[in-house]
Order: C-alpha cells, then structure tokens, then sequence
C-alpha cells in the first residue's frame, strides 16, 4: 500500500505532442484529472518537428517524459515507432498514447474509438445497437474509431468517402465485416441514417463533406469528430438537413484523455465536470 501511496504521489511529467499543438486542451483535461484523483503531475503541450517526429519522441523522453498522448499529424508516425502495440492500435494503424517504460521500450495504444464510443453512449445516451451508421471519411480517424463502431452490433454500417478504393482498403483491413458496406458520397440518397460521423478533415477547414439531404433518420444523431468553440459548419448543416441532435468532438476528446489517463495512472477520472467546464468555458 505505501508504493501505491508513493506511486501517485511522485510528480511524474506528461506532454501531448503535435503540429501545431499550442491550442491542445488537453493539458488542462488532464490536470483536471489529476486533481480529481489526487495524482502529482505536470503536462505540458510540445510542438514536434514534422521531419523528425521519432528524434523528437526520444528527446522529451530523455528529457524525463513519461508518456505522451499523439495529435495530428504524427498518429501514424507514432504507430510505425511503438516498440509493442495493443490489439485496438494495430487495428487503427495509429497510436495516439505512447508509454516508456524501463529497457527503452515505447509502448502505442489508440484510445480513440473508446473515447468516441463512451461519449455516444455513455454521455449522449445514443445506443448504436441496431442502428443505421454512416461514418464519412475513410482515413486515419476513421480507422480508429471502426471497430468500436462494429462492437457497438450496428445494425447497418457504412463507409462513404470521395474516393470508393480507401473506403474498400479501410473495409477490407477490418476482414469485411456482416453488415458493412462501402459507397460513394453520391450514392447515399437511397438511405437514411440513426448516427453520422463526420470523420473528415472538413470542418477544420471550415467546409462539410459534399452530403445529400435526407440522410438522417427520424431522431438522428450527427456527430463531427472535429471540435471547436462554436457549431462546426458540419454541425450546422446536419440540423438544417434533419439531425435532432449535432454534436462536436469534445466529449470524446475528453473520453479519450480519460482512457489515456487510466493507462498511465490506473485512476479512472470522472468526465463529466471536466466536459461540462470546458463547455461553459470555465477552464
């Protein structure tokens, strides 16, 4: 018991590393957490050099970091420098949690498709259980949030992006599940929806993924794994398109810390206060 007491009492350093990464919440997510659960740490976000991602991974280690959480646009970079990898980041071909541990080991974990799912279900109430899935996108996000998507038993899940052969490559790593299908942006008029995930890069632009009307069903949700201070324009378009409910990202985003602060720590945080400040804007 009294190494368990030392254990989370040392002070040990964290960081989230990206490109650009000044805006990052998550410093303050996870110091929320540390002070709901009585754990000493810092964290502190650190901009990496796009060109030397893994020598910029080794310095703050050596600088004393003890794990990192992996933003944009180094997941899959972090992925190919994980020494082991847990079985939901193999699946994702992206890391977005890297744990050092003693022997020069990097530990990779993806804590994103649980985070995405804990929001849905846990924090929105959504059950996907039987529903009509649409997931926009075929990329990196995508992939990492597809086969908590499947465990969730869809009763219908589909992958729509611009370009069908990456929506096929994504449906295929997943050994092309019952109940899954690809298509074309265009081909989606003929049905209607319970759930849609923008997972594009869309709003971050400022733009929506070139959608039909129609794709929401009676009571759908939309959710936009993009997050901001305002409605993103996704948002906006799906509640004029029909959606009862559009939602961005930050749910998840903190479900996902929470994931990440769990592996490090084995403290499982309350979200909810830490969502609820961040929407207020009290943090």
């Amino acid at each position: 018991m009294t190494d368990l007491f030392d254990f989370h009492k040392q002070k040990r350093c964290f960081a989230v590393v990206g490109h650009p990464v000044a805006h990052s919440k998550s410093p303050q997510i996870h110091e929320d957490f540390a002070r709901q659960c009585g754990v000493s740490l810092s964290y502190e976000a650190i901009a990496l050099d796009p060109g030397a991602f893994e020598q910029g991974v080794r310095n703050i280690r050596a600088g004393g970091i003890a794990g990192a959480n992996v933003t944009v646009p180094f997941k899959q970079a972090a992925w190919r420098l994980a020494d082991k990898l847990t079985d939901r980041a193999q699946l994702a071909q992206a890391v977005n949690t890297l744990s050092f541990s003693a022997g020069d080991v990097i530990h990779g974990d993806n804590t994103d498709g649980v985070g995405l799912m804990r929001d849905i279900q846990k924090n929105l109430g959504f059950s996907c259980a039987g529903a009509r899935v649409l997931v926009v996108g075929a990329g990196g996000a995508a992939r990492g949030i597809f086969q908590p998507l499947l465990d969730s038993s869809p009763g219908e899940l589909v992958i729509a992006n611009r370009t069908l052969s990456r929506a096929r490559e994504l449906l295929a790593a997943f050994a092309s599940p019952i109940g899954s299908t690809v298509c074309n942006l265009e081909d989606l008029s003929s049905t209607a929806f319970d759930l849609v995930i923008n997972a594009t890069a869309a709003s971050l632009m400022g733009e929506v993924p070139d959608l039909p009307n129609g794709i929401f069903a009676n009571g759908a949700l939309a959710y936009d794994l993009a997050y901001a201070d305002q409605p993103t324009p996704f948002m906006r378009w799906a509640m004029d398109a029909g959606a009862v409910r559009a939602v961005d990202g930050l749910g998840m985003l903190v479900e996902q810390a929470a994931e990440s602060f769990w592996i490090w720590h084995q403290h499982r945080p309350q979200t909810a206060p830490v969502i609820s400040a961040l929407r207020s804007g009290s943090r």
